[in-house]
């Protein structure tokens, strides 16, 4: 199975992700190589939802020497991703190789690190927002590598949620996750199905997982 389930959320467990993660990790890894690897990621997680969460119809098809009845996935058409600036970027790139006709929404969201955490939360600041139209028949997958406290999940998806219908289905996709983040936005959006590639042991005292793969952002785009 590609994605396996587990008690605060779903894994998944394709091999190539497992791989691709475990290159990520590494301090010794470049900025082009790390952005590149976001981006693979990305796309073999786009791959393992249609393949694990998405319904597929038969269909009649006349191929140059006969008809026959093949098979293609539903509401392709009806995908919205929105990427949570600005680490989340190469990974979206690599959604859209899997959900080419997706709707695509933007979230600039950071966390205060100078007013720290206060019962494992941070404050979280919207800088921008530009979302489409999300309708009850929609696919959304919020994405964004690093799921560490839940602080800014949390207030993303107020956004996303606030003047819109509950969608077909909605994803929350990381690369890694803490277990107090999971648990977190478990709580405040049950409607939300969690997906990542790993669950980390914990958070350190500054809300970094452990191990994690550091700041993915920073990393992506050469900056401290």
């Amino acid at each position: 199975m590609p994605i396996s389930e587990r008690d605060s959320a779903s894994l998944i467990t394709h091999a190539l992700a497992r791989d691709t993660l475990s290159r990520l990790r590494s301090a010794d890894m470049e900025q082009v190589a790390f952005r590149k690897g976001l981006v693979k990621l990305g796309r073999i997680c786009g791959y393992e939802i249609i393949d694990g969460a998405m319904e597929t119809e038969y269909v009649s098809i006349t191929t140059p020497l006969a008809e026959t009845t093949g098979e293609r996935v539903k509401g392709l058409d009806d995908v919205v991703i929105v990427n949570v600036l600005r680490a989340a970027t190469p990974f979206v790139e690599g959604l859209l190789k899997a959900f080419p006709r997706a709707k695509q929404g933007v979230i600039s969201a950071g966390r205060d690190e100078e007013a720290g955490m206060t019962d494992g939360e941070f404050p979280i600041t919207i800088d921008y927002t530009k979302l489409p139209e999300i309708t009850a028949e929609d696919t959304v997958i919020v994405a964004d590598p690093m799921l560490a406290t839940g602080s800014t999940m949390c207030t993303v998806l107020e956004h996303v949620l606030a003047d819109a219908p509950e969608p077909e289905d909605l994803f929350v996709l990381s690369a890694v996750s803490a277990p107090d983040g999971l648990l977190r936005v478990g709580e405040r959006f049950p409607e939300a199905d969690l997906l990542t590639v790993s669950i980390d042991e914990r958070l350190d005292e500054n809300g970094f997982i452990v191990p994690g793969l550091g700041d993915a952002g920073d990393r992506a785009f050469r900056t401290q």
